[in-house]
């Protein structure tokens, strides 16, 4: 038995499932998850010494690779200081000054520890702001583990939520519409049948978390309009996408302004972090100025917001999207190619440092598309990828994400190995 299978028995024992995150345990796929010993630039060490081309980079914050020096050093210079303060300190504002610079919709801002807070957050200030208490969100979006919005689509085109996952009433799950992606109708007969009832639209603008889905032209613009006709509160999740896709993340790609953004990931560095921000109007309603409460005993960690500070200042300064969607491209065109000649269809929506593979004949817009792709296929092609040191993420219904340390040398033996997996 190897380190990782050895692993893996024991944490079975000590931690539900073997792992802190569902996803982590190769339920989707199948087989015994691999662990990480360490990580640097694109690659990944297991426990086992097999190194591996990261596809993953820890789900999105990796996009400087792993391990970066700079990141490193402000962790170090942080950490001289002490890890934790329990008061205000200076890097919060610091990093709060970076975020309203760089985000559109961002006046001010309130850091929090994950990106389901963040989400957890906005929802409560948007219905705490309209007095209002429904929800709209999209199936396949996932906006962390928040209870009323761990719901799934049912049929037809507007579904009042049943609960997707045990332990969420269903009363709360019911002020929870759950609509198409890139069904502009649908949201706009949602309210009409519940006037005055919804007190937000939350949506990832680039869906990422049912493989990736591209919207629409027009169809984020169509948001912003129904919301600001019937005074709801549009809610950008950038959690995956802000500074992934840009400085200012959908927002600043498409000029679709929200009126609050979910935020996370990068802007930790590597470490736990979330954040939160939009008008001054709507952010001047939490506690202490306002009504709606919302705390966290270390947000705003000092050694989180030097990490993220750093993180956030190289893609300021370095400007690395255009390098980082010109190697997009690169591997996306050539799995393309590389399937259309073995006559496997595939598609492989990408924007940026973002991709997918969807196995199957048509472009997936919507969840539903998504549900009936050709999963056995991602399996076999997952762990033989594994086998020839590439790691892609262990679902198809995830997203592969790319760092500026992944090289034409990365690339080009990824799509060899691509090629002898299908």
């Amino acid at each position: 038995m190897n380190k990782s299978h050895e692993l893996f028995s024991k944490a079975k024992k000590l931690i539900p499932g073997g792992v802190n995150s569902p996803v982590r345990a190769f339920r989707s796929v199948g087989g015994t998850p691999f662990f990480t010993k360490k990580a640097s630039g694109c690659r990944l060490t297991t426990a086992d010494d097999k190194e591996l081309i990261d596809y993953v980079c820890t789900w999105g914050p990796a996009i400087h690779g792993h391990d970066h020096p700079k990141i490193r050093e402000a962790i170090g210079d942080a950490l001289s200081h002490g890890t934790s303060f329990g008061t205000p300190g200076p890097a919060e504002v610091e990093m709060a000054e970076l975020l309203v610079e760089v985000v559109p919709s961002v006046e001010k801002v309130r850091m929090c520890n994950s990106g389901t807070e963040a989400t957890m957050s906005a929802i409560r200030l948007a219905r705490g702001y309209t007095g209002k208490d429904k929800i709209i969100k999209f199936a396949g979006c996932y906006h962390g583990h928040v209870d009323s919005l761990l719901v799934k689509a049912g049929s037809g085109a507007l579904t009042l939520g049943n609960p997707d996952s045990a332990g969420i009433p269903k009363s709360l799950a019911e002020e929870t519409v759950v609509l198409p992606f890139n069904d502009t109708k649908a949201v706009e007969q949602a309210f009409k049948s519940q006037p005055n009832q919804i007190a937000a639209i939350i949506v990832e603008p680039f869906p990422a978390n049912c493989g990736l889905i591209l919207p629409l032209p027009g169809y984020l613009e169509s948001l912003r309009r129904i919301c600001t006709e019937n005074n709801a509160i549009l809610i950008f999740d950038e959690v995956m996408t802000g500074f992934r896709l840009g400085i200012g993340g959908v927002q600043e790609l498409t000029q679709v302004i929200p009126d609050l953004t979910a935020m996370g990931k990068i802007i930790g560095g590597g470490l736990p972090v979330g954040a939160f921000g939009g008008k001054s109007e709507i952010m001047d309603q939490l506690a202490p100025l306002g009504p709606v409460y919302q705390a966290g005993t270390l947000s705003g960690n000092p050694l989180a917001m030097a990490a993220g500070i750093a993180s956030l200042k190289m893609l300021r300064d370095d400007a690395p999207y255009k390098h980082l969607e010109n190697t997009g491209q690169q591997l996306a065109n050539g799995l393309r190619e590389i399937a259309h000649d073995k006559g496997v269809p595939l598609q492989v929506p990408q924007i940026g440092s973002m991709y997918c593979l969807f196995f199957s004949e048509e472009k997936v817009n919507n969840y539903e598309q998504a549900l009936s792709c050709n999963h056995e296929s991602f399996n076999s092609v997952f762990h033989k990828m594994i086998e020839q040191g590439v790691y892609l993420p262990p679902s198809s219904y995830e997203t592969c994400f790319i760092s500026t340390k992944h090289t034409d040398h990365e690339v080009n033996h990824t799509l060899e190995a691509f090629s002898h997996s299908l």
